[in-house]
């Protein structure tokens, strides 16, 4: 059975959790307004994804050691506090380059915690044939919440300011720490703490053929992640377009609907057969912002790009994280989620140095290659076999 009460109180927390970080979507305005260019960028929303990668090894480890629960109520904890220390910035006139960067690196830690202990825990309590069904449901709560932070933040920051936006970051994340706390400890307690027996390394299981294969897959996929996370909301400001909030509703409901509609896809098809169908739609999505000149195309980009990210992402997941023991679990799913995390700071930094010299444009259409790209290399696997 997949929909107990501990997978809704799960998703809920996650939930809140997402509404908290994706309310950093429009960070970039912040750097923006201080003085710092696309580069800039680039490289202060990026250097929190290079924390969370860097940091996976080890935040791996722990999960599979202190087990699921305790690792997801310390990434809570994280999540709820370092949106504090923005707030003490918030006053600043000009851009705090030195202060924001620690405070990134913290946010990806945190971030990179409980990202990753959570898709162990739901990995552990869903049934190993329902799994793809099971991590795409649970996904639908990260959706919805990536969904509503940068329409919460747009709304604060537009009648309020970012002093008043950090404080509700704080605030989302708050409750979900306290969306936890009725989980049983036995049943989230997932592996027992403090194990004698570790069992292979983080970097041997990056080394076999699945986890190479999906860890590629999710680089790439998190490389074309960086254009929407990062440059939607300063190309759309340059462009004057009224809804920047608009491209990220589509996205999200897109995404939102492929997997209440197509949860058992990847289940019955098998996730090699969906992964290039997905990775081709995300990339038309990011590859017709680059003809973004008004709200209809920001509407289309985002329900295209959206549609591939619902599909493409379980799949992933599940192509990593299906039939692997529960006590290395946590490693995997550090490997695939840090190889998004690579592939987004990548990305972040690639992208903004190609926005500065080449424009919006170029930057799009080099997402948008990325995601080709994957198709290259899913023919190329399916021709080996």
């Amino acid at each position: 059975m997949i929909y107990t009460p501990t997978f809704f109180f799960i998703s809920l927390a996650n939930f809140f959790n997402l509404v908290s970080f994706s309310a950093f979507v429009l960070f970039p305005l912040f750097i923006g307004e201080r003085g710092g260019s696309q580069l800039d960028i680039g490289f202060i929303m990026g250097i929190s994804t290079l924390s969370s990668v860097l940091c996976r090894p080890w935040i791996s480890e722990m999960i599979d050691r202190l087990g699921r629960r305790l690792s997801c109520l310390i990434g809570s904890v994280f999540l709820m506090l370092l949106p504090l220390l923005y707030f003490l910035l918030a006053e600043e006139s000009s851009l705090p380059y030195a202060p924001l960067l620690l405070i990134r690196v913290l946010h990806g830690v945190g971030f990179a915690l409980w990202l990753t202990s959570a898709f162990a825990f739901v990995a552990d309590i869903v049934p190993n044939e329902r799994l793809s069904e099971g991590v795409g449901m649970f996904g639908i709560s990260g959706l919805t919440g990536s969904a509503l932070g940068p329409v919460m933040a747009e709304w604060i920051v537009k009648y309020f300011g970012f002093n008043v936006l950090f404080p509700a970051a704080a605030a989302m994340s708050s409750v979900a720490l306290l969306m936890q706390w009725p989980i049983p400890k036995a049943v989230a307690a997932g592996i027992p703490r403090w194990r004698t027996s570790k069992g292979p390394s983080f970097f041997q299981l990056m080394k076999r053929e699945k986890s190479l294969l999906s860890g590629v897959l999710a680089f790439l996929f998190g490389f074309g992640l960086a254009a929407s996370n990062n440059f939607v909301s300063p190309m759309a400001h340059e462009r004057r377009l009224a809804m920047i909030s608009l491209y990220y509703v589509a996205y999200s409901g897109a995404a939102v609907s492929t997997r209440l509609f197509g949860a058992r896809l990847a289940d019955s098809l098998g996730e090699l057969r969906i992964i290039p169908y997905a990775m081709l739609l995300t990339g038309l999505g990011l590859f017709s912002l680059v003809f973004a000149h008004g709200n209809a195309i920001l509407l289309l980009s985002g329900f295209m790009a959206g549609a591939g990210h619902g599909l493409l992402y379980p799949c992933l997941n599940a192509l990593a994280l299906r039939n692997v023991p529960s006590e290395i679990r946590g490693k995997v799913a550090g490997i695939f989620t840090g190889s998004i995390d690579a592939g987004v700071f990548i990305g972040s930094v690639a992208l903004g140095l190609i926005g500065e010299l080449a424009g919006f444009r170029s930057l799009f259409a080099s997402a948008a290659v990325a995601l080709f790209f994957g198709l290259v290399i899913m023919k190329w696997r399916m021709s080996a076999d």
